[in-house]
This record gives structure tokens, sequence and C-alpha cells, in this order.
């Protein structure tokens, strides 16, 4: 029975660098017959472990073994008789010792491997005897094991990490001593073996080194931490080639010319066409600023007429009297916050007829959802100082009437030279909507959606606000509103015009790319038919097409031959398209008129 001695193998708390170094320490333990019973690595480093290796002290006698010593004596006698005839030899040959004389050949020599450049063959006879010493293996000479080790810049690359601070790795000196268990005087003597220059301040210039294609370099961060810092270097690209340049003669240089002469054309034309509808713009933009000033003056004149009325009123006494001024003495009430209260400004009667519309319209502002301009009537009546009844009363006075239901299509009144409107929204607000009358043009008579025997209400002439002040109409005069002249129309004529409009939208009209049916948008119909947009959106009005007041809502169909007509609005960019597409009931039609073709039957041939 063996008898086993054991002992603690272990690489350190750090491990090994490389991984070639464990295994050459396996190795060795192998060579010495050592036996590895337990070996465990730690979890993060797979380099690090700790182990028990055991060998035997007595060795049982076998057969190899004993084949081993006798071999072993064997060469001691052939040994010792080598050694005594190789010992004459040099004693009779005392004259030529002054000489250079050959070293005595061996029985290693005898059997080395010629210089060409072949590794010698290794004797494997002697491996089994223990008490063999291994082929040219000298204990006391440690220096070769540093071949065995990795270099510097090898050992390195396990702990290099991302550059925060530029390209490449990086790896802090103290983080290197601290985990190879050196100091950092050990670790900078080591840099200046390898050629590295150590800088003394922060902005000093890095020295750069070369090893295996890429570079090396150290340098200090503002806490005077050194660091060592590594990339790959940089490679050539491209080379640089001489390019001539175009010759005057060439045909070239004539066509270049055209193609930047046409190119300052096409932009001095766009510069052109934006600065012309800038003016356009700026133009509109006066024009409508120049109304509104006028309407404005209007609106102050008439309720300067309206408080002086009733200024008229309190003082021939058919107002309220006014209460009793306080005396210097008596103290003067203060409201809730402590302040003294605002006296109350009265409120004058609301004006009546145009006058009352021509004030309204100072305050309208411009209508979200489609032509001319809105505005509240909550709005209103607080500008005017009225109850909301009051000012939805005046304007039933006027002829405009509130919708029952918000889905109501509106009942449109001309007044003047405006067409006026009420409408609700979804939260049951009401709303006062006015846009101009404008005159159809007659160059396009299909589109305008009304026949020609039916009378357009002519514009009404500029009127001062001066003027339009002093011809205001007391309360008790009867309204002014003039309306429509409305002459019989023939339900063909009519019918006819309304077909004649939608055919024509309809030839306009372009596939949906996605979906059936076909679509245009109302700027591109208004614009190929040669129609401004606001007299535009009124004819579309007058076909029955009506946009829905929300998303919510469904919008308003109206039918022609097989298919349906609708508007919506993009919600992106709020324009306003025209829909079409076949008619629920053309297509039961189509169904149903489709009949299946019977079946021939086979008639059998005669004999």
């Amino acid at each position: 029975m063996s008898l086993w001695e054991y002992k603690h193998i272990t690489s350190g708390p750090h491990g090994f660098a490389t991984p070639a170094l464990l295994e050459s320490y396996l190795n060795q333990l192998g060579k010495d017959e050592w036996e590895i019973i337990s070996y465990q690595t730690l979890p993060n480093n797979p380099l690090a472990f700790n182990g028990v290796a055991r060998r035997t002290t007595l060795r049982d006698w076998t057969l190899e073994s004993a084949a081993a010593a006798a071999a072993k004596v064997e060469a001691d006698k052939l040994r010792a008789e080598f050694a005594a005839k190789f010992a004459g030899a040099t004693s009779t040959a005392g004259a030529a010792a002054d000489s250079p004389a050959e070293k005595p050949a061996s029985l290693v020599t005898d059997t080395a491997a010629p210089e060409d450049g072949f590794r010698k063959l290794r004797d494997t006879e002697r491996d089994s005897d223990p008490d063999a010493a291994e082929e040219g293996e000298d204990w006391d000479n440690w220096e070769n094991l540093d071949d065995d080790l990795p270099t510097f810049f090898e050992a390195i690359k396990p702990h290099l990490r991302k550059n925060q601070r530029g390209p490449g790795q990086s790896v802090g000196i103290t983080f290197l001593a601290k985990r190879w268990e050196q100091s950092e005087a050990d670790m900078i003597g080591a840099l200046k073996e390898c050629g590295f220059a150590i800088p003394e301040r922060e902005d000093d210039p890095p020295v750069h080194l070369e090893f295996e294609g890429e570079l090396y370099w150290l340098n200090l961060n503002n806490r005077h931490e050194l660091f060592l810092n590594t990339r790959e270097k940089p490679r050539p690209v491209f080379r640089v080639a001489q390019a001539k340049p175009l010759d005057p003669g060439d045909p070239a240089v004539a066509l270049l010319a055209e193609e930047a002469a046409a190119e300052q054309a096409e932009k001095a034309r766009r510069e052109a066409e934006r600065l012309a509808r800038e003016a356009e713009h700026a133009a509109r933009r006066a024009e409508q600023e120049a109304r509104r000033a006028a309407a404005q003056a209007a609106a102050q004149a008439a309720r300067e007429t309206a408080q002086a009325a009733a200024a008229a009123k309190a003082a021939s006494g058919e107002s309220a009297p006014a209460p009793a001024t306080a005396g210097a003495g008596d103290p003067v009430p203060a409201s809730e916050n402590g302040h003294a209260p605002r006296p109350e400004i009265p409120s004058g009667p609301l004006p009546h007829g145009e006058e009352l519309l021509t004030a309204i319209r100072a305050q309208m502002r411009r209508n979200r959802r489609g032509p001319g301009y809105s505005g509240s009537t909550g709005y209103l009546a607080r500008a005017f100082k009225h109850s909301e009844a009051d000012l939805v009363a005046a304007l039933a006075a006027l002829g405009l009437f509130v919708p029952e239901n918000a889905a109501d299509k509106p009942v449109k009144t001309t007044i003047g030279a405006f067409v006026y409107w009420l409408n609700k929204d979804s939260r049951g607000g009401i709303w006062i909507n006015g846009d101009e009358v404008r005159a159809p043009k007659a160059e396009a008579p299909a589109i305008t959606g009304q026949p020609e025997d039916v009378a357009v209400a002519p514009e009404s002439p500029a009127v001062s606000p001066a003027a339009e002040s002093a011809s205001a109409v007391p309360p008790s005069a009867p309204v002014p509103v003039s309306a429509p002249v409305e002459q019989p129309v023939t339900a063909p004529a009519a019918s006819v015009s309304k077909d004649a409009a939608l055919t024509a939208m309809r030839l306009l009209l372009k596939p949906n790319k996605r979906g059936s049916g076909v679509s245009a948008e109302l700027d591109y119909l208004a614009h190929t038919l040669g129609r401004e947009l606001q007299s535009f959106l009124t004819t579309i009005s007058d076909l029955g097409l009506a946009l829905p007041l929300t998303e919510e809502h469904k919008p308003t169909f109206v039918e022609h031959g097989d298919e349906i007509f609708w508007l919506n609005k993009n919600p992106k960019d709020g324009s306003v398209w025209l829909n079409a597409k076949a008619s629920k009931a053309s297509a039961k039609k189509a169904s149903a008129g489709a009949v299946a073709k019977p079946k021939s039957k086979k008639v059998p041939k005669a004999d």
C-alpha cells in the first residue's frame, strides 16, 4: 500500500497573468508526479484557483521499475569505462596540451541533431526512472524562466478599459501596481525601461511609442494620476493625386455656363414670385386692417350715440334718479376686499338693424371651420354689457334664428353686403357667422350652384362711420332688413345646375392612395376652376355640402348619380377636401344585376 504526501496549490489572490503561465504551472505539477485531487476557481477570474495535490512517497515494486534500475546500473558501468578510456587518451597527448584540442565527444553529443534548424530529439528511455535528471535541466539557472513570462504590453491588455477622454483604451498605473502587488516606483521604473517618457505636468505633450502596430503613451490628469493609453496606429486611407483645371476651350465649359445661368434665372424667378406673394399678402392685410378699423369706428360711434340717447332720457327724468352723493364727512362704503367700489357704467340699449350687425362685425374673428368671420353670443353679450338672451332676441328680430340641434343645417340670411347665419357647437354655445356676399363669375356658370335667373343682392357702397352713425335708426322705427329677391325657379333648372356643378368637380377628383373613392382639396379645385376660394366655398355650401362640427360628427352626404359626395377636414394641416365614392344602393344594384350564366348541357353524339 502506498503512502501519500499532500500539498496545497494556489495561484494567489489575483491569479496568473495569462493562461500560458497557468498551463506551465500545471504541467510542472504533472512532471513532478503530483496528482490534483481538488481544483476550485474564483467565479470572477478563471486564472485564480485553490486546490490540493498528492503523490506517493514509497513506490511499489514493478517490473518496469526493476528494468529501469538494471538499465541504470549498466549505464553507470559504461559511463565509467568510457571515462577511464578518455582519461588515458588525454594523458598520452601531453605534447599537444598547448595547442587547441577538440572536446571529447560524449554519448549525448553523439546523438545530437545536426544544425539544420530542426529540434533535437528527446530521449524517452529514462523517463520512468525517478532518479534520472532531466535532459538539459539546470535547476540553478532561474534566468531562463523569464522567457515564459509575457511582455509588459501583453500583460496590461486584460486590464485596459475604454478611454473616456479620447480614442483607444487606458489604464491607471496605480491600479496596475495594486493588481500586481508592486509599488508605484517599481512600475515607473518598468515604464522607463520600456522606453516611456514620464510626463511632469498635465499639459506636457505625449511621447508615443509603437509596439506591434499599436501606439502607447503616458499622460497626467488634473489630479496628477499617471495613466497609460493605447490605440491602434492610424493607417493611410488614400493618396493625394493632383487634378488639372478645365480648359476654357472645352465644350463642357459652355454647357456648365448655360446650366449655371439657368439655375440663377430659376432662383431669380422664385425670388420674384416670393416678393409678389408677400406684396399681395401685405396689401390684403392692409385692406383687412382698414376695414376692421372702419368697423370699430362705426361701432364706437354707435355706442356713443346710444350713450347720448341714454343720457338724454336720464336728464328728462325717464330713468331712475341718481343716488345722492356722499358729503365730505360721510364715509365711503368699501367693498369686501377693502377698496372703493367701481362706479357702474350705465349700459345703453342695444343698437338695432344694421348698426347692431356693424358693431358685432368689429368684435368677430376669422372663422376656423370655414369662410368668413364668427363670434360667440356669450362673448358679444359681455362686450355690449347685456344678457345673452337680449342679444339672441335682437338677432331673431333681424331674421337670424338659432337652430334646435347642433347638426342642423344653418339658415343663411343676406343683410346688406353681408350674409349671416347662427349655429350651435357641441357644448350648446351659440355662434354668429358672417361673410361678404360675392357675385359669381360669368365665365363659369356651371359651378356657381345657383340658377341663372336668381337675382343676387348687389354690394352696398362703402359708408363712412360718421354717416352711418348719423343715419342711426331709432328703436321705434322698423328694422331695415334687405332680403334677397327670389324669383320662381323651376325644379329641373336647379337640378341641372347642381348636377352640372358636381359633374364638373367630379372630373377633377383623383383616386385615393388608400381605400376606395376619389378626393381633391378645395384650394386645388378653386384654383383649377378659376374661382376665388371664398365664393367657391359659398357654392359648395349651396350644394348642401357642409363640414362636420367635430371629428365625432358624421359628414353631410350629397347624392349625385351613383355616387355620394362629402367634405372632411385634414387634422394635420387643416385643409378641406371633397370626397366621392360609389353609394351602397348602386353597389347593391350592380350585385343584383349580375346574373350567372347557365352551364351548357352536353348533348350526346349520334352514332
